[in-house]
Order: C-alpha cells, then structure tokens, then sequence
C-alpha cells in the first residue's frame, strides 16, 4: 500500500483548486493537487464572458460597489443564498481581480474618451473619464444593475487558468496529474484525506492530509444536453455524498444557460448579450421585450431561459431537423467588436456550426450550464459534519448563489472561495496536531475500493454502464429540467431507482488494470445516480418556485414554508436513497429581506416576519441615510470578522471617500 502524506490535500485542479492550495503554500505547508487533467485543461478554462467585481472603473459601472453587487447576487439568487457569506465574497472579488492583475491576467481596460457600445439593440457612445484611462474595465451582464465583469475577451477563464496554474508552479506546488480520488478516508467525524486511483496505471493509492479540500466542478453530465466538460460528472460532490456523514446543499437548483448553441450545446458566453446581442425568434421578432420590459435579454438566466422554452412551446421556435430553436443576433455589433471581444464565439459557430456570426444568426437553446448545489460548508468551507473536509468553487453550496447564479459571479466565486477557503484550511493544519491516522483506518479503506473495482470484472451480471448512464441523461433531461411538475419528478425518482437496480449487475468485459474507460464508467456511473436521486428527491419535495428551481404545480416563491436551504445525507449501509433535511435561512439576520427580484414574476407568498424585519432595515437605512454606508452596513448585518484578517481591509474606488459616499474628486482605484 503506497501512502502519500501532506498537509492539504486538495482533490480539483481548476480555480479553485490551484488558489486554496496557493492559500496554504504561502503560509509554509505542504499542499498536493489532485487533477484529471493537467491542470490548463481544467473546465475553468471554458469560462468566457468575465468575473464579476465591482471595481466602479467604467461610465456605466460608476457607482457600482459591494452594496449594490451584494444586493444584486441577492436577487439573483431569489432570496436564497447565505447573505453573510455574499457579503464576504461581494467584499473579496475587487481584491481578486486585482492580485490576477497583478500575477499577469491581462484583464480588458478603460479607454478615455467616446466608444460605442449597442444598448438595448441601439448603437449609443459613451464617454470614458480621463482619470479612468487604463484601469480594468468592465462589461454588462444579466441580473446587474452596473456593468462590473471584468473581462479578458471572452477567453476569460482560459486567461485566469493559465495565469493561476503559472502561479502554482511558482509556489512550488506538486499537481499529480490523471489521478481520481474515489473515496474519502474518515471515521466517521474527521476526513483524513482520500483513496486515490491512478487512471493510467490503475494503481490505488492513499493521500493523508491534515485537511482535504474538494475542488471539482459541478456535475453537468449527469444531463444529456449540458455545457459542461465530459469531466465533469461530480466525482468530488459524489464521495463527499457517499461518506454517509457530508450533506450536500441544494442539490435541486441546477442553472441552465439561455445561449448554448443547438445542437451542440457548447456555451456561447453572456457577453454576447452583455454587449448588445439580442434573442429572435423564427420571424427574428426580438421577443424578450415582450416579457421583460425592463432588463429585456438581461435578466437573470433562469428567467431568459423559462421565457425561451416558453416561447418555443407557444410556436414560435425556428424549426430545424434537429429540433426546435431560437436565434441569437449579434451582427449588429459589428466584424471589429466580434473578433476583438467575441472571438471564441467566432471560431466555435465556424467550427461546430460551419457559420460567420458576423453574418449569420446563432441557433441557441438553453441548455443544463451550473450547478448552485454540492458540498454543504460554513462561512470558512469546512463542512459541518465531517471536520477536515472543505469545498470550494462549484462543487462546494458555500453558498452565495442560492437557487440561481449571476453570470460572472462563478468565476469570481472559484478564486474569491479559493483565496478565502485557502487561508482557514492553513489555520486548520496550524491548529491540528501531527497526523495521527490508524494503518488499520486506511488499510480498509484502499481494500474497500480495491474490492468494489474488482467486483464489477467478477460480476455475474450483463448490464452495460454506458447504457445506463445515458438512460440517466435522457430520464434527466426530460423529467428534471427547467419546467418541473410532480408527476414527471416522480417518474424521475422511480427511473433513477430502476437503473440503480439495473447498476448492481453491471458487468465490466475489459480486464484491463490501467487505462479502462469502461471500469471508469462503471464506477462512476453509481456514484452520478445517486446524485440524480438527490436532485430529483429534492426537487419533488420542493413544493414551490425558486429561481432555477421551477415547479408548473407549485408556481409562486413560498418565502413561508420554503426559505430553507435542502440538505441530502445518504446512508451507505442501507444505501437506498438520500435523507432530506433543511436549514432554514434566519430572516431575522437578512440585510435585504425577501422582496421581489427586478426582473421575474412579483407574485409570491410572504414570510411571516418579512414586514417586521423590513422596518428594521428601512429605521437603519434612515438613520444612516447620507452617512456612512459601511457603519449601515455593520448596523444590519456584520460581517467582516468572518473573514480571514488579511481580507478585511476596504476596497478603493475612484469617486469615493473613506465613508463610501460620492466625491467630485478621484484617487486612483487599480
């Protein structure tokens, strides 16, 4: 048995990953990234349109500060995220964007004088400020009410990754690259790192850590249609789920993104409508106007995406002979805009679709893009249950995006989750003594998955795991996407039960000890079912309406018996399902209490004590009104002291004073 030991062991080599593990390098310990892929290869490299921040550089983000990008990922979030834990990231993100800069991102920049911009399908010229000249600038993104992405084009994520994955290499920091962790090794009440296969050997391993931290990715796979890396299945969210200690959070809320190009589903990035795209349907009527007067393209993606499947089945999709579509317009920005700002766009509707945006309309539907659940943490990402074990980025429910995500607020979350999540795992390994785990403890657990591994060869069964992974994908897609109903989530629960029935007598041909994508499969395709079981569970339990969660039976928000946040457990002795409990969520601490979005439907039924604590905050707002916007802030909802001390100092904008209040003078802001 070969054991590897460190002190952080972090399983992701994304975003996330790479910045918590830098987190723990920099406070001189030992830290060891686990990776699929080489690390530039990760998903976040995918990422285009930009990272949400809110540095008030640009004319049309002035005024833009954590206040408003806090009251807008709120919203977003449809009143159901951590407020404290978005205040923490609102507050972080500048100083994100800025250490990037400072490491090499060669982020978008403020021009002086007159650009023209599209906006609201109308080509307008806004004005730059000369004190502005050369500081990082930013885009327009749905669910804003300031333009505050920050953005490298739209190769954003590739830009981040590389840069990150630079700095890694600096730090000195190994990454063992097409290495699969497959199991947590704990007791019951502390995570002691992982049980570990080598996918080019197959060569089981055990990694002891002080700490381990998972760093994933979502599990877009577990869908047919999903913008998502063929990676990313949720192995991460999946072993945490299967230590039968670790809740999962939220597993329902699954994001699907307005603009993924059909029939392929790659991602066409928020930028295109940021920047002035429009939605057509197949009399090119741009129809949004018709829904959302107000943010029109630009609402928040569960509402563009319900809107556009609603518009198909009113008929009036684009038919093709693959299905149903609608069009997305952006010849009206122009040849020079689209290859300079939009040029991965360009090259994938040349390549995958064989057409010229610059002169040809987009076919687009949504499709599955985010997952705002995973990994249930507290404010440092530590999971309650299992200490030891943390989360970040998208495999964690940290939870900033409740049951939507902002477009951009994923990217900045994975660095601003990695840099905060980074430094309470290296107080962790301060605090913690010497590792001191059993031999028997991670003998039994490598012969554990030693066994499981072996017995899919030994199986007397004839079931093939790729068949059963696509009925999976196909059960998903049909019966838990952006409209739900009881009667199709119930179908779903029964189909995901028959198929891990179906799982048990999967029987893997290839005898194969290294490189063998049909073990692979095998393994992995119980683990995506149990999650499916978690999302389908929790959503037919959900009786009401929340953001990307959308239930046709049950329409409205119901802020009176549902503003909690779903926990799944699962217990692996029984192993027939997950146990649903819930964390409600304090409206008494709610900074911006429940309310309506900006953008959606207004209807909803009120909590209870929804009118009591909105006169609290409207007595605070009025006391401090013209005053000091950080001691308001501190009156209704403190939260800095959950921040590691390094994070807590303020953010410079250029118009602002010590006080957060406007000025006529300016400083310099980056």
């Amino acid at each position: 048995m070969q054991t590897i030991y460190t002190d952080a062991l972090v399983i992701g080599g994304g975003l996330a990953g790479l910045r918590a593990a830098i987190g723990v390098r920099r406070r001189g310990f030992e830290a060891i990234v686990l990776s699929l892929v080489p690390p530039k290869r990760s998903h976040s490299a995918a990422a285009q349109g930009g990272m949400q921040a809110s540095l008030g550089n640009t004319h049309k983000g002035w005024g833009d500060n954590e206040d408003v990008h806090f009251a807008d990922t709120v919203k977003g979030s449809d009143w159901g995220c951590d407020q404290a834990v978005a205040r923490m990231f609102v507050h972080t993100a500048p100083k994100a964007v800025r250490e990037l800069a400072a490491w090499g991102v060669p982020w978008g920049r403020v021009e002086r004088g007159g650009h023209e911009h599209v906006i609201n399908g109308k080509r307008v010229v806004v004005e730059e400020r000369e004190d502005a000249h050369g500081l990082i600038a930013a885009r327009n993104f749905g669910g804003t009410q300031k333009w505050r992405t920050c953005f490298v084009s739209d190769g954003t994520g590739h830009s981040m990754l590389y840069t990150m994955s630079n700095q890694a290499i600096a730090e000195n920091i190994p990454v063992h690259e097409r290495m699969e962790a497959i199991s947590l090794i704990h007791d019951g009440e502390r995570c002691h790192g992982a049980v570990v296969r080598n996918l080019v050997t197959g060569e089981l391993l055990t990694y002891v850590a002080r700490v381990t931290c998972i760093a994933t990715g979502g599990y877009g796979r577990l869908y047919r249609a999903t913008t998502n890396a063929v990676i990313n299945e949720g192995m991460g969210t999946a072993i945490a789920l299967e230590t039968g200690v670790a809740a999962l959070g939220n597993m329902e809320a699954v994001q699907f993104h307005p603009t993924g190009i059909f029939p392929a589903g790659i991602l066409v990035t928020e930028g295109c409508r940021g920047d002035g795209g429009l939605l057509l349907d197949r009399d090119e009527h741009r129809f949004m106007p018709d829904y959302e007067p107000e943010k029109q393209e630009l609402a928040s993606r569960d509402v563009v995406s319900r809107w556009m499947e609603h518009h198909i089945h009113a008929g009036r999709g684009v038919q093709s002979r693959f299905g149903e579509h609608l069009w997305l317009d952006i010849r009206l920005l122009g040849k020079k805009h689209i290859e300079g700002k939009l040029r991965e766009v360009k090259e994938i509707c040349e390549y995958f679709l064989g057409i010229d945006p610059v002169t040809s309309l987009i076919p687009v539907r949504p499709c599955q893009h985010y997952s705002m659940g995973g990994v249930r943490t507290g404010h440092t990402g530590e999971s309650p249950q299992l200490k030891g074990l943390f989360a970040a980025g998208e495999a964690a429910c940290w939870d900033i995006h409740g049951f939507n995500r902002l477009g951009g607020n994923s990217v900045a979350e994975t660095v601003v989750a990695g840099m905060i999540v980074g430094e309470y795992m290296a107080d962790a390994v301060a605090d913690s003594a010497a590792i001191d785990v059993s031999t028997a403890l991670l003998r039994d657990a490598q012969d554990t998955q030693a066994r499981r591994l072996a017995a899919y060869g030994n199986s007397g069964g004839s079931e093939n795991p790729f068949a059963i992974r696509r009925e999976m994908q196909e059960l998903m897609s049909r019966n838990v996407g952006i409209f739900r109903n009881g009667e199709r989530l119930q179908q779903a629960v029964d189909g995901l039960i028959a198929l891990r029935q179906r799982a048990r007598n999967i029987r893997v041909n290839s005898a194969l000890r290294g490189n063998n994508p049909e073990l692979v499969a095998a393994y992995r395709v119980n683990s995506m079912l149990r999650l499916s079981l978690c999302i389908a569970r929790g959503a037919l339990a959900r009786e009401e309406s929340r953001g990307a969660h959308f239930r046709e039976d049950f329409q409205l928000r119901d802020d009176r018996n549902w503003l909690c946040r779903t926990l799944a457990t699962w217990n692996m002795r029984d192993d027939d399902g997950p146990r649903l409990d819930y964390e409600p969520l304090d409206i008494a601490r709610m900074e911006l209490p429940p309310g309506w979005r900006g953008y959606g439907a207004k209807e909803r039924i009120e909590h209870p004590d929804s009118a009591a604590r909105q006169a609290e905050v409207d007595a605070v707002n009025a006391r401090h009104e013209n005053g000091d916007r950080f001691a308001r802030q501190r009156a209704l909802m403190p939260f800095t002291d959950l921040l590691p001390e390094t994070l807590r100092g303020r953010n410079a904008r250029l118009g602002e004073d010590e006080a957060g209040r406007p000025t006529t003078s300016t400083g310099a802001s980056t």
